[in-house]
């Protein structure tokens, strides 16, 4: 134990509280997989019973199978790209209920203040945008850090009506097959969302930014991000391409 907390203060983490434990049960004939939101920095076992294997195309997931049957209950660490510590209880299991496990984002704090600073932010980026009856959506920005890209959308409501924000979405759509509809599959959760995302009074404008795990777009595929006026017929839709993410402006480190 003294030495993964000495490995922590050589990397420079902190944490505030302490970590929840999960506990997972795991065996020697199939294959535990943890998917983190974010990279995976460093795993440290209990002890050589459970053997662990990253992913190395997709380096937030964690492999976990048994190297002897009925081992004694042990314990796992990992600490992810944003600093989140998650610790695991390990037991065996001979046929285990679930072999799949999504770990959610820890550390909102620092995903909240980039966001939250990025509101403010001149326009980085052109072309993407959409309008409807005096009502225009475009997206102004595209930030990264680590594995989070921010989108920062501003809305300009040009019109004497307020402008209420049904729901806004963000999913991946065949280029050929992209409709005003409120359900798509590939839907994309953002992590946080940011700035005024309920009313847009008339004749002003807003700024929101929604902070989103990192990915590219597959070929013939594009993000879509969809947002539906309340009781309304003003709806936006907006479609971004790879050329756009990959100009993704780098954020600094916070202070």
């Amino acid at each position: 134990m003294k030495q993964f907390i000495s490995i922590l203060c050589a990397m420079g983490i902190t944490f505030c509280a302490p970590a929840q434990t999960k506990s997972i049960s795991i065996t020697s004939n199939k294959t535990t997989s943890l998917i983190f939101p974010f990279t995976i920095k460093h795993v440290d076992r209990g002890t050589k019973d459970i053997l662990v294997q990253q992913v190395s195309e997709a380096k937030n997931i964690l492999f976990l199978k048994a190297a002897v049957k009925n081992f004694t209950a042990t314990n796992l660490s990992v600490i992810t790209e944003d600093g989140s510590l998650y610790g695991f209880d390990i037991n065996y299991d001979s046929d285990p209920a679930d072999l799949i496990y999504h770990l959610p984002a820890k550390n909102k704090e620092s995903v909240s203040l980039y966001a939250n600073d990025i509101l403010d932010n001149s326009s980085n980026i052109r072309g993407i945008r959409s309008h409807s009856w005096g009502v225009i959506g475009k997206v102004a920005g595209i930030y990264v850090k680590d594995d989070v890209i921010y989108y920062q959308l501003k809305i300009i409501n040009k019109s004497n009506l307020n402008y209420d924000l049904d729901f806004l979405r963000f999913y991946l759509s065949d280029k050929k097959k992209v409709k005003r509809t409120a359900f798509q599959q590939n839907e994309i959760t953002p992590l946080l969302i940011a700035g005024n995302s309920k009313c847009i009074k008339a004749n002003s404008n807003s700024i929101i930014v929604a902070a989103i795990k990192k990915f590219t777009i597959p070929n013939g595929r594009q993000l879509v991000i969809d947002i539906h006026e309340k009781d309304g017929g003003r709806n936006l839709l907006m479609k971004v391409g790879n050329n756009k993410i990959i100009q993704a402006s780098l954020l600094p480190d916070l202070n």
